[in-house]
């Protein structure tokens, strides 16, 4: 019992730490490639920008209270405490499967050929991306405010029926309120853009290969060169799209079992935010290998510094 414990404490730091570096990382990077290479600025980095931010909010109020409740502190959050955290956790877990959503709704309409029916929304991609992240925030923070009115710090009580509860908070009527409705709101929302994700991954997939056959067709290494950074682009995201799609359905399962069954027990819902935070742990590092940011960002300090050294021979 002791060596699980210790295991699953060590893993949870472990997930913690990576999935904060890295999306931390990611986003310096692209901040620093923006400033410093604004001609390398694509539109669809403001989306990967987003989605970093919002899976390193995700990652710290997801495993934070897991963390503290696995090396024994009591009553780290009171009754403000869990509404502020479980609620910023649904928002930002809410905003990473829109802004994923939108991810592969950008890349499938960047990839279409001239001549789909969808072609003509490409000029207008650009301009459409700051209010989809507006809209997304304001829709998500209004869904999830149930949860300000729902959870309270969690009592010395042994709770036993249908309801939430974690370490540190609970549901406020536990198992003596009906929450099908709340959980259908959150399970259809999340399902449209689940199924929108699924279709335009579809879709780009159904345009690779049509590609791969015209290119193999034709046998001009000029065609396939000229669109292999957009393939590339593309098997990114579906890869992103994979992952996600994976470990949302693997953690909506767990976070059902957990919240239907009558007896509690601590490591499955210590487990269910291990699922959560999966996905954005491997997210910015997926993003590094795929995009090339941080060979954008090594050709750009080397250019510095090659600038710095002939000033300083000159001078």
């Amino acid at each position: 019992m002791f060596l699980g414990d210790t295991i699953l404490r060590l893993f949870l730091l472990c997930e913690f730490c990576i999935g904060v570096i890295g999306n931390t990382v990611l986003f310096v990077l692209y901040m620093y490639t923006f400033l410093t290479q604004p001609d390398l600025k694509k539109p669809i980095d403001f989306i990967f920008m987003h989605l970093t931010v919002v899976n390193m909010l995700t990652i710290v109020f997801t495993l934070m209270p897991d963390i503290m409740s696995s090396f024994g502190v009591s009553h780290f959050l009171d009754d403000v405490g869990c509404k502020a955290v479980l609620y910023i956790f649904r928002v930002t877990r809410g905003l990473s499967i829109c802004t994923t959503s939108l991810m592969s709704t950008f890349q499938a309409i960047t990839v279409c050929p001239g001549n789909s029916k969808w072609a003509w929304l490409k000029s207008k991609l650009s301009n459409w991306i700051f209010p989809s992240f507006a809209f997304f925030w304001i829709t998500n923070m209004l869904i999830y405010i149930y949860i300000i009115e729902m959870v309270i710090a969690k009592s010395n009580v042994t709770l036993i029926g249908h309801g939430y509860s974690d370490a540190y908070c609970q549901s406020r009527h536990f198992g003596n309120h009906n929450f099908r409705p709340l959980v259908s709101v959150t399970l259809i929302q999340d399902l449209l853009f689940v199924v929108l994700m699924m279709w335009t991954s579809l879709y780009m997939v159904h345009v690779l290969y049509r590609h791969h056959r015209r290119a193999q067709h034709v046998h001009s290494s000029s065609l396939s060169s000229q669109s292999s950074p957009e393939n590339k682009a593309t098997y990114s995201i579906l890869l992103l799209v994979s992952c996600f799609v994976f470990f949302y359905c693997s953690n909506n399962i767990m976070t059902l079992v957990t919240f239907y069954t009558p007896e509690k027990i601590h490591r499955l819902q210590v487990i269910s935010g291990i699922l959560s935070s999966c996905y954005p742990t491997i997210c910015p590092f997926l993003l590094m290998k795929n995009t090339k940011i941080i060979s954008k960002f090594i050709s750009s300090w080397s250019v510095i510094r090659i600038t710095f050294s002939k000033n300083e021979f000159n001078g």
